[in-house]
């Protein structure tokens, strides 16, 4: 059913249908549209428009449809309604006969879908803002954890001077920061309300749309009618926030992909983001930074086609601007996903740090010290450049570094140099000087350490636009993220040469009346079920997964040696297994344990053991050792937060 048949003698033909509607794209928008529409029903109540029992018979409808849609958005796809505006109404409708008609009255479409897309642009900028915050957090883990590390600094990728690994990282969560800022700022820009600016000049009816904004948790409402119903900049503003934020990520990447390569070998990236090549056995392509750094000009494309879109449009509402969600949607989208993804590869990274010191170490990379040594020695610094080059030069024809002349050789540049000089050719004695604010030296990159999870302890991320709705967005967020983070951290897919490892882990805890034993031979054909956990190269725990049926699978013998224990090795196996789920389209995880305390932090829920079925309870029969009354089951259903 259309909403504005009445002007036209004949149906739109089935091709114009299908060109113009919108409900494949803004369907994402239907909570928005019945909030926005709750808030208009109490807003025309006010003033007259409804009394006391249509107003509770509408809210109740609308209340009712939210509940429906949050169970089951994808219903709204069934539909042949034009947009998520028609859908809401004729839903309404059928609830209510006429009084849902009646809801409409003193607004147009033009103001609905503005206020629909600003709110569910202040909802979704929270996650955002929210995954910015966790990849500046997983950025910050890493530079904590190779602070010490040095590696060669770059200018036109030709090696410059020293720096570490831990101050290459703190470059990011500068970048991240800067994005933070900027998202910030578009979302304060963003929060006013256009609803009552009915089609272009206002609604006729005494609204009063500070009071409705507030309601709707805006800030304040907008001053000009026209201005608010035609308005894309909130559009424009998150996706140039989203588009140099993928320049920052691109960026990470490409320096990834090239310190991950053959040729530099500073890095190794953790399975779980990487790839094979169908042909070559031997290859571990970086898939995921490649993507990451393709993925940017997507972005970059939604923004272009938006400036595009809006550059000539006249005042006010024009239908051009229908196209302003799916850009939109599938950037933020893209966005959010390529800085989880950062996530995991920064959280599963391995550096080479011989590799990186050995790389510091070659291309002169001291010659910097050298000039600064002689400009101690009273040489104008450019007469002290030109003596280093002529050093460099000798050393590249000698083929040895710098710090490997001998002194004579040295004194044949300059006879200000003495031994001294050698101290201050060192890689710690480069790293060390760069003592200023925003060096290199590890003192200072121990303050930027400091400083950055103060900020990050700080950022009140919650308190951002969306109230109520973000906190329950930002805690799902969270849940996937630390999920995927726990993932990365030391899990892979057990091999035929960890058997033996894991029968030795099984069996130490079966001995002590744990769980139950298994047998190196159920182990062999088993092992395809199993994910291990190491440090340092060495399998400390291991787990497995039983999958029962279509759907249904157990956790079974999660086991962390006791040199490993309260490391988080646990929590990552059964965090690994449960992403695992996920991409399996496994819907319920049980376990049967003695610790439900444990595994309820990692989401699982106790419930009735009875309610399994019998091969369940058999197969998982409990140890001698323990009284059957304790073992409680407990059940994970996957893609919750998801």
């Amino acid at each position: 059913m259309a909403l504005w048949g009445g002007r036209f003698k004949e149906k739109a033909s089935v091709q114009f249908k299908k060109f113009n509607d919108s409900l494949p794209v803004d369907y994402r928008m239907a909570i928005q549209d019945i909030v926005g529409s709750i808030a208009w029903a109490q807003a025309i109540h006010e003033v007259g428009v409804l009394n006391d029992g249509e107003l509770t018979r509408l809210v109740a409808a609308l209340n009712e449809l939210k509940e429906s849609v949050e169970e089951n958005p994808k219903q709204i796809l069934l539909s042949d309604a034009e947009d998520i505006h028609s859908w809401v109404e004729i839903q309404l409708i059928e609830k209510t006969g006429d009084l849902g008609k009646k809801l409409h009255t003193g607004r147009s479409r033009n103001d609905q879908v503005a206020t629909d897309l600003k709110l569910w642009c202040k909802e979704t900028g929270g996650e955002l803002l929210f995954a910015l915050v966790n990849l500046q957090q997983a950025m910050m883990n890493l530079a904590e954890r190779e602070k010490d590390t040095v590696l060669p600094g770059y200018t036109h990728l030709q090696r410059a001077q020293p720096v570490t690994f831990g101050h290459w990282c703190l470059a990011y969560v500068e970048m991240f920061n800067r994005d933070i800022g900027r998202l910030k700022d578009a979302l304060y820009r963003l929060d006013v309300s256009p609803l009552g600016s009915g089609a272009l000049a206002g609604t006729a009816y005494p609204i009063d749309r500070n009071a409705l904004a507030s309601r709707l948790g805006f800030r304040t409402a907008t001053m000009n009618s026209l201005d608010a119903v035609s308005d894309r900049d909130h559009v424009i503003e998150l996706l140039a926030t989203a588009s140099i934020s993928m320049m920052h990520l691109s960026r990470f990447a490409e320096d990834l992909v090239f310190y991950n390569s053959g040729e530099a070998g500073f890095v190794e990236m953790s399975d779980l983001v990487s790839s094979g090549s169908s042909l070559m056995p031997q290859k571990k392509n970086p898939d995921a930074c490649e993507l990451i750094r393709g993925k940017a000009g997507r972005v970059f494309g939604s923004l272009t086609g938006m400036l595009t879109t809006m550059k000539a449009l006249a005042l006010a509402y024009n239908k051009d601007m229908q196209e302003d969600k799916e850009g939109l949607f599938d950037a933020l989208d893209t966005w959010q996903e390529c800085m989880e993804m950062a996530v995991l590869v920064a959280d599963g990274l391995k550096v080479n740090r011989s590799r990186t010191l050995a790389a510091a170490q070659q291309g002169y990379a001291n010659a910097t010290e050298l000039a600064d040594y002689l400009v101690g020695k009273d040489i104008p610094f450019r007469e002290a450049h030109h003596i280093v080059g002529e050093v460099v030069l000798a050393a590249i024809e000698q083929g040895c570094p710098l710090e490997d002349l001998t002194i004579s050789r040295l004194q044949e540049f300059s006879d200000k140099i003495e031994q001294d000089v050698y101290q201050h050719l060192s890689i710690e004695s480069t790293l060390d000087k760069r003592e200023a604010l925003g060096g290199t030296s590890r003192s200072q990159v121990e303050k930027a350490l400091a400083t950055g999870n103060e900020k990050i302890l700080n950022e009140q991320v919650v308190g951002a636009p969306g109230k109520q709705q973000i906190k329950v967005a930002l805690k799902q967020v969270k849940q996937r993220l630390n999920a995927q983070r726990a993932a990365a951290m030391s899990v892979r897919r057990a091999r035929m040469s960890d058997v033996d490892k894991i029968h030795q882990l099984v069996n130490v805890q079966a001995d002590k009346g744990e769980i139950l034993p298994r047998t190196l031979d159920n182990i062999i054909h088993d092992v395809q079920n199993f994910v291990v956990a190491e440090l340092d190269g060495v399998v400390v725990g291991c787990a497995s997964l039983y999958i029962y049926q279509t759907g249904l699978a157990e956790i079974r013998s999660v086991v962390v040696d006791e040199s490993a224990k309260n490391q988080g090795q646990g929590g990552a196996l059964v965090q690994y297994l449960l992403e695992f789920a996920y991409q399996m389209e496994l819907k319920q995880i049980i376990v049967l344990t003695y610790i439900p305390d444990y595994f309820a932090k990692l989401g699982f829920s106790a419930i009735d053991k009875s309610s399994l079925a019998e091969n369940i309870i058999e197969d998982s029969e409990p140890t001698p050792d323990k009284d059957p009354a304790d073992e409680i089951a407990m059940e994970y259903i996957v893609g919750q937060g998801k």
